[in-house]
């Protein structure tokens, strides 16, 4: 038995929920598989899956061969991308996922100066909403905007910017409805909100040491930024958005920002961070280290905008 080949076979069957999936994956048959699964259980005199017809789970013991099995792969993983990588030029490929709006407005426009500065680089970017695991998804760079899993505990994270909320709307809709000078005075605005309220949302805000909570409710919600962002510009109603969506707006006048004199004050547990994560063996890769350096150089902006 070839006892690596079988650690990934086994974590491929863990990260994937399946053998089938795996050996999809893995570009084996599944009875291949199965087999190097099995001799590694046999070896281990241990049980590591409990199996139905189903599902595949993992048991105690499994789950704990799993955490070791994934760091020594990673380990092996960093002790091939240190060689590969050691005359110091960055090359090879580099597998991103990142939020769909942020992306198109913030990373696109910079990913040609990218490739240009780096021609033996190639990117492959995933622009998704969901929330992508690295090691799962077998992706080198994972950008997420706000609050982050903690329970990855495994994952590097780097802090690229910082973004702060702002309201504002269209200057069409203040034409008709006049601007708010007091963050109480929102409750009576048609304020367009995202699909996770619940009839009605608080806003919170501060300016000195006064703090303002405000019920809000509107004709609208969402589970897209974009959407909001552009039923508001289409004079609807007012938004509250982060800056890095809505920046552009404002400054060519699309969009008017009111209540500036307060600041929007989130709960204690809301995180208004970008952050580059990435997985321990990444920690060397010249390549995944140049894309995150290049990111945080070129994102310096949004924390200027705030």
């Amino acid at each position: 038995m070839d006892q690596f080949a079988a650690m990934q076979a086994f974590a491929k069957v863990v990260e994937t929920g399946g053998f089938s999936e795996a050996s999809r994956q893995l570009g084996v048959a599944v009875s291949s598989v199965t087999r190097q699964v099995n001799a590694l259980e046999n070896l281990l005199h241990t049980q590591l899956f409990n199996r139905s017809t189903r599902s595949v789970t993992l048991t105690p013991q499994g789950r704990k061969y799993y955490d070791k099995v994934v760091q020594i792969l990673q380990d092996v993983e960093a002790a091939n991308l240190s060689v590969a990588e050691q005359d110091e030029v960055p090359r090879g490929l580099v597998r991103v996922s990142l939020p769909a709006a942020f992306g198109r407005l913030h990373v696109a426009p910079i990913i040609g100066d990218f490739l240009e500065q780096h021609p033996e680089m190639q990117l492959d970017l995933n622009l998704s909403d969901a929330l992508s695991n690295p090691v799962e998804d077998e992706l080198d760079v994972v950008i997420r905007l706000g609050n982050l899993d903690r329970s990855g505990a495994t994952w590097l994270v780097r802090k690229l910017a910082s973004y702060q909320r702002q309201v504002c709307g269209s200057p069409i809709y203040f034409q008709q409805h006049g601007k708010p000078n007091h963050p109480d005075d929102l409750a009576r605005y048609n304020c367009l909100r995202f699909s996770y309220s619940t009839g009605h949302e608080i806003w919170r805000f501060k300016r000195d040491q006064e703090i303002c909570e405000v019920k809000v409710n509107g004709s609208l919600v969402a589970n897209h930024s974009e959407v909001l962002r552009q039923v508001c510009s289409d004079g609807v109603g007012i938004i509250l958005m982060p800056t890095w969506l809505i920046g552009e707006d404002i400054r060519t006048g699309r969009l008017e920002a009111v209540l500036s004199d307060f600041q929007f004050y989130p709960q204690a547990d809301m995180d208004m961070g970008i952050y580059a994560l990435y997985l321990p063996n990444r920690r060397h890769s010249l390549r995944v280290q140049t894309f995150v350096d290049f990111l945080a150089q070129r994102l310096r902006y949004l924390a200027d905008s705030n």
